[in-house]
């Protein structure tokens, strides 16, 4: 597992600019659950919150997913932990949910991410639909990612800080 993150460029392409941020993120998340074991890393924010940075990766497996094969690719195998009777299944764990799992999983996702990604330039707009039957083009999908990770790696850091003090970027 990583724990060193890459800083993105500071001058440099579009493309490359974009896939370094979402690369840095994804490494941030992993840094945030560096070094906890299951018990920590299914521990939750605060009560009644489910929230965990078990369940974090596993949302971010399902996201990866979600945007770079259904959207993008349209390769949809159906989701990881999510089902239409259980919306936020990532987030409901149980003693037998493990970051060995959750992050091999996750790291496969991204690796599928990265090679439909490579098909596609920015531009260009994924084959497979959302819910209302929109398309998004790459760069679009790109920048959603980076939000998301940024977003949850917020809430990582505060779920961190509350586990065993640790904070940082």
């Amino acid at each position: 597992m990583t724990t060193e993150r890459t800083r993105p460029s500071i001058t440099g392409d579009e493309r490359p600019m974009l896939e370094q941020w979402l690369d840095f993120h994804r490494q941030t998340l992993a840094m945030k659950c560096a070094g906890l074991d299951d018990a920590q890393l299914r521990t939750a924010s605060v009560e009644p919150s489910e929230l965990t940075l078990l369940g974090l990766v596993r949302h971010m497996a399902d996201c990866e997913r979600s945007w770079f094969r259904r959207i993008l690719a349209d390769d949809d195998p159906g989701p990881i932990y999510y089902s239409d009777e259980d919306r936020d299944g990532e987030f409901h764990l149980t003693e037998a949910d493990t970051w060995k799992e959750a992050y091999g999983t996750w790291q496969a996702e991204i690796e599928v991410a990265r090679r439909h990604a490579a098909r596609y330039d920015l531009d260009d707009l994924g084959v497979g639909k959302d819910q209302q039957g929109r398309t998004y083009n790459l760069r679009w999908i790109y920048v959603h990612m980076i939000e998301e990770y940024a977003r949850h790696n917020g809430h990582a850091d505060l779920i961190r800080e509350r586990i065993d003090g640790v904070t940082g970027d």
